[in-house]
């Protein structure tokens, strides 16, 4: 008699061997029945470190977490029903920031579909056009072919997630019972090589980059450089351009251009705020601009660009897409930016007049001082935490405030710091795992989170587990969505109960529920968060604000630096 269920994790085994071959490192796993044989493949893999995370919303956001810490693509398995339409909200993201995942779901065999068998959805095209790829595998056999056709998908799967346009791939794998193997420790072969796709690097043509380089040449112009990920030479490359045009780089944190070992002179971090000035905003008016990366968290900045209708704006984007929110741009540059940045300085463009950056240095300058003087209680205590973070530290951080107050007065720094954010969709939903997924990539160094109240609030069951993954976990307790209170809607008599929602949660408590230290500091005390995070090991920092004070410094502040 034929043992179905060593059959179903032989099959596995050649799905699970291929993806790891082609470089897929970690899965997330998540229990069920229909899909142990994948699970025991994953776990049973040499070359695979697996994850388990009981609810599947937070297990595929963890596995986002840890695909953007390296770039490689992550696996998330799961079982069949609803199970893997949890997945929706991760994918989302994945889909709209360009993370690779590989999406493995198990699934009800084809007779069970559609017959009104408990468990059993539609799961093929589950994600829509979400996903780069979707494929339903078909049942296992021992037929040689089709497993030479199953590990040939595979090895499709992972390079279609990594390119041309990096996201999600969702792979559907029916398994009929029994699933269990009659030997629970049936041999499995040694892995093998699976075929590889490298990522090319797109470059230009030679005379439409020379072409370039002369429209650059001696004009004032502005780079800037948006959210990446971009490759390991962009730092150096693009501030060696900038040097050379004379021009200012417009960085966003999550550029990897404000902190680091490269030449950050023409790197300006406080624009946000001198942006809003409209003396200066008349008076430097760029005669170009290269975007590098998607869209900028500024609207200040959005706004400078949707107003500057005589410059010429291009655009560099490696992955397919036109990130032109402000429908500006001349031309869509399809290269490597590094490459691009390279090319052009090797062109020796003229620089643009001294004039033009120090004009920028000065509101730089300008802004810097007065956020000394008027910054509110939350940037004294990003300043804090910035300081404390060894080099080379990585950071999550939340959306709503939390990444405005980052971009607003982070500033610059030597200390190479990865700044992390889900910024694709920037949804206030699985925030805490996509941290912890960041932690569990490299535990060799500490992964700090920086969340809002309400953010902890939507994802607090992913905090099982934080301890063993010493996540420094910073939750800034202002009294609810904090954010709205820049938006018309607080002046309507329902705001608190429908746009604030504060939810007066008990940290403590939740930290206790979850084996973390907690730690409460008020927003006047910025060295108590510093001592707090020089001490190893997890913990949940509470951060509290007076959410109305705040809102008041910051907008004294902002309407300081736009007054002149």
């Amino acid at each position: 008699m034929s043992d179905h269920g060593a059959l179903n994790l032989r099959w596995a085994w050649a799905l699970v061997d291929t993806l790891a071959g082609a470089g897929v490192r970690h899965a997330v796993l998540s229990p069920g029945s229909r899909s142990t044989p994948l699970t025991l493949a994953c776990l049973r893999h040499p070359d695979i470190t697996t994850h388990v995370r009981v609810d599947e919303r937070g297990a595929a956001f963890f596995a986002l977490g840890l695909a953007r810490a390296g770039g490689a693509p992550a696996m998330v398995v799961a079982t069949s029903g609803t199970a893997v339409a949890n997945w929706l909200p991760a994918v989302v993201e994945a889909d709209l920031d360009r993370v690779p995942l590989i999406l493995l779901s198990a699934d009800r065999p084809p007779e069970l579909i559609g017959c009104g068998a408990n468990q059993a959805i539609d799961q093929v095209k589950l994600f829509g056009d979400r996903v780069r790829q979707q494929q339903g595998l078909p049942l296992p056999t021992a037929e040689p072919a089709v497993v030479a056709a199953l590990r040939t998908a595979a090895a499709r799967a992972v390079a279609a997630c990594r390119w041309p346009l990096a996201g999600p791939v969702h792979l559907n794998q029916p398994l009929r019972e029994p699933l269990v193997p009659a030997d629970p420790a049936h041999a499995l072969p040694p892995p093998r090589p699976a075929p590889r796709a490298p990522r090319p690097m797109t470059t230009l043509p030679a005379a439409e980059t020379a072409a370039l380089a002369a429209e650059l040449s001696g004009r004032p112009g502005l780079i800037v450089a948006g959210r990446g990920p971009f490759p390991d030479a962009f730092p150096a490359a693009i501030t060696r351009l900038a040097r050379q045009l004379g021009c200012p780089i417009l960085a966003d944190p999550l550029s990897g251009l404000r902190y680091g070992a490269h030449d950050r002179e023409p790197v300006l971090a406080r624009y946000d705020a001198f942006l809003r000035r409209a003396a200066f905003t008349t008076a430097f008016r760029p005669a170009w601009v290269l975007r590098c990366g998607d869209p900028p968290v500024s609207k200040a900045l959005a706004g400078y660009l949707e107003g500057l209708e005589q410059a010429e704006q291009w655009l560099v984007a490696d992955h397919g897409r036109w990130p032109d929110p402000q429908h500006r741009a001349t031309a869509l540059l399809r290269a490597d930016p590094a490459w691009l940045a390279d090319a052009l300085a090797a062109a020796t463009p003229n620089s643009a007049p001294a004039e033009w950056l120090a004009g920028f240095k000065a509101e730089e300058a300008r802004a810097l001082d007065l956020a000394a003087e008027r910054a509110p209680a939350e940037a004294r205590l990003l300043e804090s935490l910035l300081g404390a973070l060894p080099d080379d530290a990585a950071l999550f951080v939340g959306n709503s405030l939390p990444i405005r107050d980052l971009d607003t007065f982070s500033g610059t720094g030597a200390r190479r710091l990865r700044f992390h954010a889900n910024r694709g969709a920037s949804g206030i939903d699985g925030n805490l795992s996509t941290a912890l997924g960041l932690a569990a990539a490299d535990r060799t160094r500490p992964a700090t989170a920086l969340v809002g109240d309400l953010t902890c609030y939507h994802d607090l069951n992913a905090l099982h587990g934080a301890a063993a993954l010493g996540l420094r976990l910073l939750v800034v307790n202002n009294g609810g969505g904090a954010i709205f209170r820049q938006l018309p809607q607080a002046g309507l008599p329902e705001f608190e109960a429908a746009w604030l929602t504060p939810v007066e949660l008990d940290f403590r408590a939740a930290a206790t529920l979850f084996g973390l230290p907690h730690h409460r500091v008020d927003a006047g005390e910025p060295a108590a968060l510093a001592d707090i995070l020089s001490r190893p090991g997890a913990a949940l920092v509470e951060l509290v604000v007076d959410g109305t004070a705040g809102h008041a410094a910051r907008q004294d502040y902002l309407t300081a630096v736009a007054s002149g």
